[in-house]
């Protein structure tokens, strides 16, 4: 049974179609090498064993009587500590929220139940979402899965290793800035970050409303595509192979290359050459208008974090992990009239970058410029804490910017991915995209 800890989650759900796998042993196995493992604590922050239990008997049940509700049904999957569960802690990885307690769940988590998905528990994050890095000294802060002395990346940090350790079949994490693509990339997975209002944030903590996002940690494309039918409950993509020939994709030199370091940019070539190799043209093109963007960043997302937060941060700013407090204090400086400036030259940036980006199919990147950096170090040195967590974040946070969708793939080269971004609301087409490239990379 253990190799059905590193079985996709629709084989998985194959599996069990065919009466090979039971969902209850499955689910038994997640747990029991949850509880078995070195990094149980610092992965998961709350495992809900009843509730996964209770699941995975309903899901074994309806696949007896020929019932089950979606190709995913009794598959066991993990959840970021931000998702709202009826009875069980929601703390959004921080002291300011410790034993809140939400009556009811969120609706992706509804959705998903619904689809017959088996909640293995809560995985911990970054201290409210608030970093890309997955440091956090406050609640947990999981391992690399190429390097234990390293990150995992964050914000959704418990969720890639959740899936990376083979304790869920995929996980569900919110990307802000790069908060699934990053973990994902260090951690060698697949990681969809959906368009900004698509999939329900209700019932999630906030961060950022206007840029908060949805969106499944996975081992696969195929993976991604089903659990982002599961989290929305509507039916999935077609699945089946496809080619990259004829496509068109553009490489974005703005921005998104400046002090790149060797191996990610190795991983990067490496990857897009085997784009090219299997049909796809690549042009490099030039946006002025993401560089303007980019410089807008720092007064919108802080500002729009701290005003969420200012009460319950203010109340008792100690509890805070001190990176993450300082993060949020710089939104306390920003004036209205600049925050109102700057959305309506985000717009205009936006619409710059849509016509520039009209004749192809997806834009590439590489998904984040610098590798996983060493976690005693960011604990202890905070100019290194800055500089490193803002490196981490440059590239996802192009896709956020300019409001778009976006997959991460692994290159072959330990955490690093190369990242496709697509138009709003255009997932399904990415996504399709995404498996033909992910074939092309195997």
């Amino acid at each position: 049974m253990d190799d059905w800890l590193t079985k996709s989650a629709a084989d998985l759900g194959r599996g069990i179609a065919a009466r090979e796998i039971d969902p209850v042993a499955l689910t038994q196995t997640y747990l029991d090498a949850i509880d078995a493992h070195p990094h149980r604590d610092r992965i998961y922050a709350r495992v809900t064993a009843k509730r996964a239990m209770a699941e995975a008997q309903a899901a074994k049940e309806r696949a007896a009587l020929g019932q089950r509700r979606s190709l995913l049904d009794g598959v066991p999957i993990s959840w970021k500590d931000l998702f709202d569960t009826a009875g069980v802690a929601t703390e959004a990885g921080s002291a300011l929220l410790k034993d809140r307690t939400p009556d009811h769940d969120a609706e992706v988590l509804r959705n998903a139940t619904a689809m017959g998905l088996v909640c293995l528990g809560k995985t911990h994050m970054t201290e409210l979402a608030f970093s890309g890095l997955g440091l956090n000294p406050v609640t947990g802060s999981p391992p690399n899965i190429n390097d234990e002395n390293t990150v995992s990346g964050g914000s959704s940090s418990g969720a890639a290793t959740s899936v990376a350790f083979g304790l869920a079949a995929a996980g569900i994490g919110s990307d802000t800035g790069g908060s699934v693509r990053v973990p994902a990339c260090w951690n060698d997975l697949v990681g969809l970050k959906t368009t900004a209002g698509r999939v329900s944030a209700q019932g999630v903590v906030p961060l950022a409303p206007k840029f908060d996002t949805v969106g499944p940690l996975t081992r696969t494309v195929e993976d991604a595509a089903l659990m982002l039918a599961a989290l929305e409950g509507t039916k999935p993509i077609d699945t089946s192979p496809t080619t990259l020939e004829n496509r068109h994709f553009a490489i974005l030199d703005t921005s998104a290359f400046d002090d790149i370091r060797d191996q990610p940019r190795a991983g990067f070539d490496s990857a897009y050459i085997r784009l090219q190799n299997a049909g796809a043209r690549i042009t490099h093109i030039d946006i002025p208008e993401v560089a303007e963007a980019m410089a807008l960043a720092s007064p919108l997302f802080t500002a729009e974090a701290y005003g969420t937060w200012k009460d319950v941060i203010e109340a008792n700013p100690d509890a805070m992990f001190p990176e993450i407090l300082q993060r949020f204090r710089i939104g306390k400086t920003v004036m209205a009239a600049d925050y109102v400036a700057a959305w309506q030259a985000i717009d205009r940036c936006r619409a710059a970058y849509l016509k520039a980006t009209a004749g192809f199919d997806a834009v590439l990147i590489p998904s984040c410029p610098i590798m996983p950096p060493n976690a005693e170090r960011l604990a202890k040195d905070h100019d290194y804490f800055v500089t490193e967590n803002l490196l981490t974040l440059r590239n996802t946070r192009i896709g956020n910017l300019m409001g778009l969708c976006a997959v991460t793939l692994p290159t072959g080269l330990p955490s690093t991915g190369i990242m496709l971004m697509g138009a709003p609301h255009s997932e399904e087409r990415l996504l399709r995209l995404s498996l033909a490239a992910e074939a092309a990379l195997a």
